[in-house]
This record gives C-alpha cells, sequence and structure tokens, in this order.
C-alpha cells in the first residue's frame, strides 16, 4: 500500500480528539490542581511508596496538564 492511496484512505474519517476544544482549558486545569495537591501529599511523607503511589502521578498529572493548558490557551510568536 502506498502512501497515496493511505492519505485517500484516511480522507473518509477525520481524527476526533479524545478532548474537545472547547474543554481543554478545564481538562488542564484540573489535571495542574491535582498535581499541586499529589505533590503536597508527596512532600509530606518522602518514602519509596510515596515515590511511586503519589510521585509519579504527580509528575504525570503535571506534565499532561502543562500541555493541555499549552493547547488550550495556544502559543503566540
Amino acid at each position: 500500500m502506498s502512501l497515496n492511496e493511505v492519505w485517500e484512505a484516511a480522507s473518509g474519517s477525520p481524527f476526533q480528539p479524545l478532548v474537545p476544544k472547547d474543554s481543554q482549558f478545564f481538562v488542564g486545569f484540573c489535571l495542574l490542581l491535582l498535581a499541586v495537591i499529589f505533590t503536597g501529599l508527596f512532600g509530606l511523607n518522602r518514602s519509596f511508596l510515596s515515590l511511586t503511589s503519589v510521585g509519579l502521578p504527580a509528575s504525570l498529572l503535571f506534565g499532561f496538564g502543562s500541555v493541555f493548558m499549552i493547547c488550550a490557551v495556544g502559543v503566540y510568536v
């Protein structure tokens, strides 16, 4: 299958994002708020168990939340 055939086949099914553009700000804000809460909980008890159960999710929430906020508010150059 050539690239042109793949391009033509994909034209019938447009991309639908998981989170609509109108609600990206709300989702990003909630993820960042949860990240701040989890970071605070991790700061109260810094153990290996806390690192895996609270620290790792906090870093993932912060990463995804900041990407959603960048997409929601836009980047102007």
